[in-house]
């Protein structure tokens, strides 16, 4: 006889892309205005504090990627760091 799969329970889609949506923005803000006041100072030096804080942060979000409620925050921030990345480099090739 056949088991049945163990039963999962369902994904929360509303109240996990309200929360990967709320920390994406307030992440895209936060490396948007932390690299504009870097890159005042100098532009190299934005780029790289913005690249070493990535690549610091990189494996311990990996490591958490499958935790329930942990993976739509590290998918809201991976979302937010690449819209503050694009609107940083918008910014600097615009203005």
């Amino acid at each position: 006889m056949i088991e049945p799969p163990p039963y999962r329970h369902p994904t929360p889609w509303a109240a996990g892309v309200a929360v990967g949506a709320l920390v994406g923005a307030l992440t895209a803000v936060a490396v948007f205005a932390f690299g504009a006041a870097l890159g005042a100072v100098h532009p190299l030096l934005a780029v790289a504090v913005n690249l070493i804080a990535a690549g610091g942060a990189a494996p311990t979000a990996w490591r958490w990627r499958h935790a329930p409620v942990t993976r739509w925050v590290l998918g809201g921030g991976a979302v937010g760091v690449v819209l503050g990345w694009t609107a940083l480099l918008i910014a600097a090739l615009g203005g």
